[in-house]
């Protein structure tokens, strides 16, 4: 799936930089907008942090996945799910990927990835 250059990194550095740029074209409000560029920005950085080695894998990895478990709630916790359903999506879609990109790097299952074998 991913290779051992940290594609997850690129990936989660791009999620990141979608949301916290999304307020520029979908309608939200000031609560809306600043959990997008707040979460985003970390997304971003948490990548960003990895990719310089500044962060452990494993540390980066669950920090990634716990980030975007609260991009993903943030439009329920912070109420803007069904008045700004642009900010919502995109919370949605950016929070699902970053959990799917975490879980995808931890070693337990990216050893798995890895060490199949194809007949």
């Amino acid at each position: 799936m991913f290779t051992e250059g940290r594609a997850q990194d690129a990936v989660a550095v791009v999620l990141g930089a979608v949301a916290a740029l999304s307020p520029i074209w979908v309608a939200h409000n000031d609560r809306a907008m600043w959990t997008l560029v707040v979460l985003g920005v970390l997304i971003a950085l948490v990548g960003l942090g990895h990719m310089a080695k500044t962060l452990a894998g494993t540390t980066a990895d669950y920090a990634l996945g716990v980030l975007g478990v609260l991009m993903f709630i943030s439009p329920w916790v912070m109420d803007f799910r069904s008045a700004y359903s642009g900010a919502s999506w995109t919370a949605w879609i950016v929070g699902a990927l970053s959990v799917a990109v975490a879980v995808a790097a931890l070693p337990a299952v990216s050893g798995r990835l890895h060490g199949v074998t194809h007949h």
